[in-house]
């Protein structure tokens, strides 16, 4: 680059000095001209609806002047309103007489015989008269001399006096007598006469009717034929296990709750579920009341609870007590015959019947208040259960105890209020609940297996199983090599596909015991054997 073009030569002035005539150091800008809006579109709808009428004047008078007066004319007043409140005929002026005036009386005289014109001595309208007590008002007849001669009353020409009769001569019309004896004595008899006559009638009457409606000789059609209840009916099944389920009252000072229960030995232990006592453990002052069939009543103790099948045993004297026969709940089959039996609302020895409508239905048993959070493998039937049945028998065709009633199914609505389900109820399986039963009461208290982690149903895609949650660091699940997001499908043979299922199948078990699952990692399926911890 040259030194020409790095220092350029100085341009000329001329092109940038103020043009003539401009002084100031800016040039005045230009001023737009002023605009008019042109005048708005109108509707012919809106002309026609808010236009000026035909024929009125171009404007309205300006602000501030002054209308020329246009009056209204005046509607005719009606005549009864004219009447009622116009002017008097009596104003001669137009105008009624002032306030005060005394206005002569109008109209014609008093008729009265105690008034006449004038009577300047009537104590009731001369206010200067004299006034005094006198006789009774009573008008007896005659002119008002007559009776009290002090009045002095002017007869008038228009007032003609009356005549009076004579003081003794007596009334013609008026004709005297006296009843005598013989006719009272005439009308008695007639009188018991006349009532004997009515009374016999009267009852002859009512004994007729009475023997159309009534009878003594009343006789019935009756069988001595007695009624086919063989044993393995339900009457009969009924009968012959009844008497081994009790009713349970359970109260505290804040709490009342009735349940069931049935004796499974001599030595008075009663197998019920946990949520019938369990308001009762550890409360200063409960009590537990077991009512019999034949309405004998004890104090009952707690054997021993667990939450976690749900099951408790308690204790009553062992004198005289119809103990309940066992049977086995794994030979049960869909469609078999049971019965129930309870206290279903209180009404103790309540039996209904029905069938086994499902079986190993995994059921999560849970209350707000705690006393129930337990998975059962139920047996599902449409026996109806009630609140109270709870603890209960359910029995097959051979009168064997198969289950204890637990719980009824219940459907929430969108309110999320929970209603109860017909035909819908689940009884804990015998055979586990005797398990359970014997650890009660040989410890007090029952053990269960666990592994170790918590989860939820799997519904995602083909995963459909037991979805692990949360993996207990060091616990059964870890040690085995599960991990968080691992799907269980298979747990000791049995097909996973909720949550529950795996519960129930972890809580069967007994602590140390070994568990074979198969489980989803991703797309991997992978086996693994699971030492079960303790519950």
């Amino acid at each position: 680059m040259t030194e020409q073009g790095r220092h350029a030569a100085p341009e000329d002035p001329a092109a940038f000095a103020r043009p003539p005539g401009v002084t100031d150091p800016f040039e005045p800008r230009a001023q737009p001209p002023a605009y008019t809006p042109p005048p708005p579109t109108v509707a012919p709808a809106d002309a026609a609806a808010f236009g000026r009428p035909p024929g009125a004047a171009a404007f309205d008078a300006p602000p501030g002047a002054r209308l020329a007066p246009r009056p209204t004319p005046q509607q005719a007043v009606p005549r009864m309103v004219a009447d009622a409140f116009g002017r008097t005929p009596s104003g001669g002026d137009g105008f009624d007489p002032a306030p005060g005036t005394r206005i002569a009386p109008a109209g014609s005289e008093p008729q009265s015989p105690w008034w006449r014109r004038g009577a300047e001595r009537d104590p009731w309208r001369d206010p200067s008269s004299p006034f005094w007590l006198g006789r009774g008002a009573v008008f007896a007849g005659g002119s008002p001399a007559q009776l009290d001669p002090s009045l002095d009353v002017e007869q008038g020409e228009d007032e003609p006096v009356a005549e009076e009769p004579a003081a003794d001569a007596p009334a013609s019309n008026v004709r005297g007598g006296r009843f005598g004896l013989s006719t009272l004595m005439l009308a008695l008899v007639v009188a018991l006469v006349a009532g004997a006559i009515g009374g016999g009638a009267g009852y002859f009457i009512a004994h007729n009717a009475s023997n159309s409606l009534h009878h003594s000789d009343v006789s019935f059609a009756q069988s001595d034929t007695p009624a086919n209840r063989p044993p393995n009916s339900v009457a009969g099944i009924a009968k012959r296990v009844g008497p081994a389920v009790v009713s349970i009252a359970v109260q505290t000072p804040d709490v009342y709750g009735v349940g069931s229960g049935v004796v499974i030995d001599k030595d008075g232990d009663v197998l019920t579920n946990n949520h019938v006592v369990a308001a009762a453990a550890g409360v200063s002052g409960a009590t537990i009341t077991v009512t019999f069939s034949n309405e004998d009543t004890a104090r009952a103790q707690i054997v021993g609870r667990d939450p976690v099948s749900d099951l408790a045993v308690i204790k009553v004297p062992d004198d005289q007590l119809t103990v309940a026969t066992l049977g086995n709940s794994a030979k049960l089959a869909v469609g078999d015959p049971v019965i129930a039996i309870g206290s279903p609302l209180g009404l103790q020895g309540t039996v209904t019947a029905g069938i086994v409508s499902a079986l190993n239905r995994a059921v999560h048993v849970f209350g707000d208040n705690g006393q129930s959070d337990a998975y059962l493998d139920a047996i599902q039937t449409d026996a109806s259960i009630n609140p109270g049945n709870s603890g209960g028998a359910l029995v097959d065709a051979a009168g064997a105890v198969v289950g204890i009633n637990s719980a009824a199914q219940e459907s929430s609505n969108n309110g999320g209020a929970s209603t109860p389900t017909s035909g819908i109820g689940y009884a804990i399986p015998i055979d586990y609940a005797e398990q359970v039963a014997a650890q009660l009461i040989r410890s007090g208290h029952a053990t269960h297996g666990s592994l170790d982690a918590q989860g939820r149903t799997a519904t995602s895609g083909l995963q459909e199983g037991a979805y692990l949650e949360q993996v207990v660091p060091n616990g059964a699940a870890a040690n085995a090599g599960l991990r968080n997001g691992d799907v269980i499908i298979v747990a000791g043979g049995r097909l996973i596909q909720t949550f529950d299922q795996l519960e129930i199948v972890v809580q069967e078990q007994q602590p140390g015991d070994s568990l074979q699952v198969t489980y989803l990692r991703g797309a991997s399926k992978q086996t693994t054997t699971v030492k079960l911890g303790s519950a």
